[in-house]
């Protein structure tokens, strides 16, 4: 059988036993696959660091019959994207996305957009470090490529038009309600425009992330609304998510110069 080779994102590894490694990984073609890499720890001419958290890899698997894990042959490296490591903040937010990424995305439907999308996240952090819009704007478009982004712009159940100021916004009834469908009795509320904003940038390029500067007001607000809407949709809570919470950094304090606001 021949071997598959596959442009890949090192999602996660574990170590198994004295040498091997089993790795999983987001392919543009395949998906979501986790392999098997006999010897990896020792064997610097089949993979050296290319197995490392967030390495970008040409992956040489074979399928397992019968097996859930692939056999991985060998990994090429492109790149270690060693920027990622520069501060505690940019390493924890590369490790939500890869966690959140793996979360909502597990099939291969969608995976090439889901795959550039991870990439690009991941080359502006290395680029350029965190900053809390480009984990808002991480959040957003993969809830769209999952297909289960809330309803933003209009009431989610009347499909009508939403007041000025404060909207009611509830995830687990489709997102945002108007007064009539009692969006007043809402707990979260959210700014009519933050909720404008966060439509536009659903119409932005899926792999831009330079140049987007939000308000503060969008960004609390946004990352209030996406906080509500993922959780309905997560197996768990996410380790890297609760890491990051309790960094305890303030979302205003890394926003990062640019020339575009929405």
């Amino acid at each position: 059988m021949p071997l598959t080779i596959s442009p890949a994102i090192v999602l996660r590894h574990v170590d198994y036993g004295e040498a091997d490694r089993i790795v999983t990984v987001l392919t543009p073609d395949h998906g979501r696959l986790k392999g098997f890499a006999r010897a990896a720890r020792r064997s610097r001419k089949r993979f050296g660091p290319a197995l490392e958290t967030f390495a970008e890899i040409r992956l040489h698997w074979l399928p397992r019959p019968g097996g859930e894990l692939v056999s991985v042959r060998e990994a090429d490296l492109v790149s270690l994207r060693l920027g990622l490591r520069r501060d505690l903040e940019t390493l924890a937010l590369a490790g939500y996305g890869c966690e959140l990424t793996e979360a909502l995305c597990e099939e291969a439907v969608g995976a090439v957009e889901v795959y550039g999308l991870l990439r690009a996240f991941l080359d502006h952090l290395d680029a350029c470090g965190a900053t809390s819009a480009a984990r808002l704007l991480l959040e957003l478009r993969l809830l769209a490529l999952a297909g289960i982004v809330p309803h933003l712009q209009h009431c989610a159940e009347c499909h009508g038009a939403l007041p000025d100021g404060p909207v009611g916004f509830a995830a687990v009834r489709g997102g945002s309600l108007c007064p009539a469908c009692g969006g007043a009795a809402v707990a979260l509320k959210v700014d009519r425009l933050t909720l404008g904003s966060l439509g536009r940038l659903l119409q932005t390029p899926m792999e831009g992330f330079a140049g987007i500067r939000l308000s503060p007001r969008t960004l609390q607000d946004g990352r209030a609304l996406l906080a509500d809407a993922l959780r309905g949709h997560l197996p768990r809570v996410l380790k890297s998510a609760e890491f990051l919470a309790g960094l305890g950094r303030d979302e205003g304090a890394v926003m990062k110069k640019s020339w575009q606001e929405l």
